[in-house]
């Protein structure tokens, strides 16, 4: 039986970028066959650009994957088969608001159905992996760190098993900007759709300030989804993309530990969004 091959699932985040060119500088092994980068096509346009950079650097492929625009499908209105209604998927975990003053947080699949989805389906097709299959034929690269232990989960199916090198390396997400600025490498930026409700102030803040036309298209995304719940009938709440539960577009993010939204990435299913 030939020996697994090695993918990394690539989010074009801190982590994941210093564990992809840790690999290329042979400071992990083995080498991995490939990365693969889950596209959302919802990503800031600063996580693309240094995706291209990125490319560049490494001696083993990336494969650029996508299950169509998050976007698209989460605002999309669908009508029931038998007339009597009409919905919209509930993709991402944004805050929620009822007429009776009480909260909530909006059902989530996008790392999912975005992110596990075509990692795992790619991963199956590098790895040749056959129908039903028990053993193991790839190993995963995660890029979880010390400082987020917690995110580390085993993998969904048998054929894969999840490694979390960064861990093995006792490094946190510090050491490893250290690492790339010790090497000459800029700084990457962090990895999530521009519109994720789990953003802190601090990157709500940073997108708003160096990404205006993202922070603007992320505002914009707010009305839309809420005219969207507006107008079906599974869920009767307004969205909203901040704890606060305000127009984002209104928001001062200037004032984080304060008035802040936490940093909810430690929720996050699976550990794949934001590395």
């Amino acid at each position: 039986m030939s020996e697994p091959i090695h993918i990394i699932s690539l989010g074009a985040g801190v982590q994941s970028s210093t564990m992809a060119l840790m690999a290329a500088a042979g400071e992990i092994k083995p080498m991995p066959t490939a990365a693969i980068f889950a596209d959302t096509q919802a990503e800031p346009k600063s996580v693309y650009t240094w995706l291209e950079w990125l490319e560049k650097q490494l001696p083993f492929p990336v494969y650029r994957v996508s299950r169509g625009s998050l976007v698209r499908e989460s605002l999309t209105i669908r009508v029931r088969k038998d007339g009597s209604g009409k919905w919209a998927k509930n993709l991402i975990p944004a805050f929620i608001l009822n007429a009776d003053g009480s909260e909530g947080i909006m059902g989530r699949q996008c790392t999912s159905r975005y992110k596990l989805d075509m990692l795992e389906k790619k991963s199956r097709e590098l790895g040749g992996i056959a129908r039903g299959q028990k053993t193991v034929g790839v190993i995963n690269w995660i890029g979880i760190s010390t400082d987020e232990i917690w995110r580390a989960k085993p993998a969904r199916v048998p054929w894969a098993e999840n490694r979390w090198p960064m861990v093995e390396k006792r490094m946190a997400r510090r050491d490893c900007v250290d690492w790339m600025l010790s090497r000459g490498f800029p700084k990457p930026p962090r990895s999530a759709c521009k519109f994720c409700p789990y953003h802190n102030d601090a990157e709500w803040r940073r997108l708003r300030d160096e990404e205006p036309q993202e922070f603007a298209e992320s505002v914009q995304y707010e009305k839309d989804l809420q005219e969207v719940k507006r107008q079906t009938d599974n869920l009767r709440g307004v969205p909203f993309l901040h704890a606060s539960r305000k127009p984002l577009g209104e928001i001062d993010f200037s004032t984080e530990e304060e008035r802040g939204q936490l940093n909810m990435f430690n929720n996050e299913c699976e550990g794949m969004c934001g590395v």
